[in-house]
């Protein structure tokens, strides 16, 4: 399929101060609006942030530093209250200066303007960030008993505690000061620089199909057309271009993998996965039972489902680049951008008149960058920003149905976004655990609310089977993913892994999730070098399954509820980063902790597979 790009200097453009793109069939595609935060790269508000953040950290390490104990027992100016909302307004500053500097960079990954830009501006920042690097350091020597005593006597300190309990987690994998500054500043040249090479050697990837040069999004995107020689070409150049690359993939990934092995011997975590456990506040023996659960599944999940497929398809194997082959039910036309819009924005509507006014937001005020083009981000993301400011989403949108779930999913973590703000910068932060909560439900109310309006027996087939796809590339496909990681990691403590090696471990675990009905040929080895979640977050990938698990096992509270199930749904997004999972899962009746729980969200996706063969047959 043909793209039109605009050109990249319009792009450039566009992407400073707002505005929207053309795309053939699609309408105007939005570019989001940057001068939200600064106006460019060289704009005086930014030269001065950037300044004034500098002398700020200067300042805040000579008043503090050294004086957390005596802080702790005082009230009011000088306390321990008085330090927290000073080190929360620089977070917020940094983290504004630190946004706009990426947000920029993602636009266009391939500019060396943008790519020097990044980098510069995240060395200024790690610089500034070691000079308050003791805060937290210190404020965990501080005896809990005095902090506890000064929470409950100052209410200001008492207003970060959440922040301050969460702090107290850390604890056991803190290192010395000296220590804990190296390896801040060495991330820059270690795990950050690999991380920049990856974005950068990605973005420059092209992948040659009748002749033309494609960017990766739109490669992938062909995976999905009703053709199957469209498809297998596009697999080929996948397979191709990503083979070609494999010796930069496989460096990347050794250097990555010994860096996180490294840091985890020092602060003493025992499991390969401890350090994300602990990041999303969720204990390892849930996560676990998580993976068994889905495990366990697969064969009623993905080998059930696709066997199905292939018979649909007339095949008796799908081939690896067939699983999210369109059936021939599939609509086949284009969704303009309005009708997407409109179909999120109504659905959302539908649960929470205030929850479609918030994404409606990101429309009315530029904060979505929406167009396919040339050096931009592959893939999808919302991006919180600070508090201060207000998020931004960026999306790949090509008019498939599959795009439009991927907006209802970004604009499901916006809203999410702008609600936990009100908790400040420090307590906004969700773990990843629950921060796919909004965004899945988001997915679902979308869906549901078009299967609702679907009458046609052939339409409501294919929408079922695609969002049974969708839910086993967010369950199943995840948890791959996740046993994938955990035999990289575990294979590299034992020496340097080759592109072999590592490509066997991911035909190992795709083969075992995938089941019979896929046939897994030559040149799926290497699809694992597409995976940017390997690379910037180690182990993240889990945290879809237990965002779509727990979705399935709210939504099916929702569906029975009493009136007010919104209002709590709503005090769950706006908590942030201030409660616990068990806390927030706890008004609605449910318990992640229960073995039965990941059953119950598994079974959702049966009863549509169920519904799917009863269509089927009738």
């Amino acid at each position: 399929m043909k793209m039109s790009h605009p050109a990249l200097p319009e792009i450039a453009a566009a992407t400073a101060a707002g505005g929207a793109a053309p795309d053939a069939g699609l309408g105007l595609l939005p570019v989001w609006k940057l001068s939200d935060l600064y106006a460019a790269k060289d704009a005086p508000e930014f030269v001065a942030d950037m300044e004034k953040a500098g002398k700020l950290a200067v300042a805040f390490e000579d008043k503090w530093k050294g004086k957390l104990t005596e802080a702790a027992t005082k009230t009011g100016a000088g306390g321990i209250g008085e330090a927290l909302k000073e080190y929360e307004a620089m977070d917020d500053l940094i983290g504004k200066i630190g946004s706009f500097a990426g947000l920029t960079y993602f636009a266009d990954t391939s500019s060396p303007a943008n790519g020097k830009f990044y980098g510069d501006v995240q060395a200024k920042l790690t610089d500034m960030s070691a000079h308050l690097l003791f805060f937290a350091l210190e404020l965990n020597r501080v005896d809990d008993a005095v902090v506890d005593a000064c929470m409950d006597r100052d209410p200001a300190a008492g207003h970060y505690r959440p922040w301050i309990v969460d702090l107290r987690k850390d604890k056991p994998f803190q290192l010395d000061d000296k220590l804990e500054q190296l390896f801040l500043e060495k991330s820059m040249t270690s795990a950050a620089a690999f991380n920049r090479l990856f974005d950068e050697t990605m973005a420059e990837l092209r992948f040659e199909i009748d002749g033309e040069k494609l960017p990766m999004e739109v490669a992938l995107n062909m995976l999905q057309e009703p053709e199957p020689e469209t498809r297998a070409k596009a697999a080929a150049a996948l397979s191709k271009t990503f083979g070609e690359n494999l010796r930069v993939f496989t460096l990347i990934t050794n250097t990555l993998a010994k860096d996180k092995e490294i840091s985890d011997r020092w602060r003493g975590f025992e499991d390969i996965a401890d350090s994300r456990h602990l990041a999303n506040r969720v204990e390892r023996e849930v996560v676990d039972a998580l993976a068994e659960a889905v495990a366990q599944a697969y064969p009623r999940l993905s080998h059930r489902y696709y066997a199905m497929k292939a018979k649909w398809l007339g095949m008796e194997q799908l081939n690896f680049w067939d699983r999210n082959a369109p059936l021939p039910e599939t609509p086949n036309a284009l969704i303009p951008w309005t009708d997407a819009k409109a179909t999120v924005l109504d659905a959302y509507r539908g649960f929470a008149p205030e929850m479609a006014d918030i994404a409606g937001r990101f429309f009315d005020e530029e904060w979505i960058d929406a167009p396919v083009r040339p050096g931009k981000a592959p893939g999808a993301f919302a991006h919180p920003v600070v508090p201060s400011a207000h998020p931004y989403v960026l999306v790949n949108y090509m008019g498939k149905p599959r795009d439009v779930m991927t907006l209802a999913h970004e604009l499901g973590h916006g809203v999410h976004q702008v609600l936990a703000g009100g908790q400040g910068a420090l307590m906004c932060q969700t773990p990843l655990t629950l921060a796919e909560t909004a965004s899945v439900f988001g997915e679902m109310l979308t869906f549901r609310a078009l299967l609702e309006k679907t009458r046609d027996k052939r339409e409501r087939k294919a929408m079922l089977a695609q969002k049974v796809e969708d839910m086993i590339n967010t369950v199943v496909r995840q948890i791959a993913f996740y046993q994938f990681e955990r035999k990289v990691h575990a294979a590299r403590k034992e020496g340097e892994l080759t592109a072999e090696q590592i490509g066997e471990l991911w035909l190992s675990v795709q083969g075992e999730s995938l089941g019979p009905a896929i046939k897994i040929s030559e040149g799926y080895e290497t699809w694992w070098t597409y995976i940017p979640h390997f690379i910037h977050s180690p182990f993240y990938v889990y945290a879809y399954a237990f965002g779509d698990c727990l979705v399935n096992s709210l939504y099916a509270v929702y569906q029975n509820a009493a009136p007010g199930f919104q209002d709590k749904y709503f005090d769950l997004l706006k908590a942030g980063g201030t409660k616990h999972h068990s806390e927030l899962l706890k008004p609605f009746g449910l318990d992640a902790t229960d073995p039965s729980f990941w059953s119950k969200g598994l079974s959702m996706i049966e009863g549509l597979i169920d519904e799917l063969e009863a269509l089927d047959r009738g």
